[in-house]
């Protein structure tokens, strides 16, 4: 039986591990698909505190696993696919093995969000992506189109920029909703166009 298990392994599931270790809980992080979860996926983190110079999303995950196990962390690259939380004692499964804890924290973070038009499903891999970092230099010298208007969509556009001819964004809304310095970089930038 296990004091803790904390599914996800990105900055929540890291964060827990390392308070749950410091408190000589040794939890285990059971990873999930994406070791690190979304924050690999950013290409530099430049609004983390004590970095003033950036990171990268997947140095960054580096980091937050040393931390984790330096305290004792226990960490599994699996996927969970079973949970029972109704008892005192708390089930998780993978594939291949079951365990038992008093107590179970979900870290499991997000998924890029889908628009949903003709096409996309279709298309995943063949043109349409969720991460400009993995999948930047496919679109090398094209036009690209980046959905939405938040902090994520605007980070990917700029990163875009490095490799596409032109990145036109495409927001439902009259202004960005991503924070003051990426709209002023996005809207100054000489390579991104705005469709309203």
């Amino acid at each position: 039986m296990r004091d803790v298990i904390i599914i996800g392994s990105g900055p929540a599931g890291f964060t827990s591990a390392i308070y749950a270790a410091r408190a000589n809980l040794k939890p285990l992080v059971i990873s999930g698909l994406e070791r690190g979860g979304q924050v690999t996926l950013t290409d530099d983190l430049e609004n983390f505190p004590g970095f003033p110079e950036g990171l990268g999303g997947y140095d960054m995950y580096q980091l937050f696993e040393k931390q984790a196990q330096r305290f004792g962390t226990e960490l599994l690259y699996d996927v969970v696919t079973e949970v029972d939380l109704t008892g005192d004692v708390k089930i998780v499964k993978t594939a291949e093995q079951t365990f038992e804890a008093k107590s179970v924290i979900i870290a499991t973070g997000s998924t890029p969000k889908r628009i949903g038009v003709p096409g996309e499903e279709q298309y995943i891999g063949k043109g349409v992506s969720y991460c400009a970092t993995c999948d930047g230099a496919f679109f090398r010298n094209k036009k690209v189109i980046v959905v939405g208007g938040g902090d994520a969509a605007i980070e990917e556009g700029l990163f875009l920029t490095r490799f596409a001819s032109l990145v036109t964004v495409v927001h439902c809304r009259d202004q960005l909703r991503a924070s003051k310095i990426l709209q002023e970089r996005a809207l100054a930038h000489e390579k991104m166009d705005f469709i309203w």
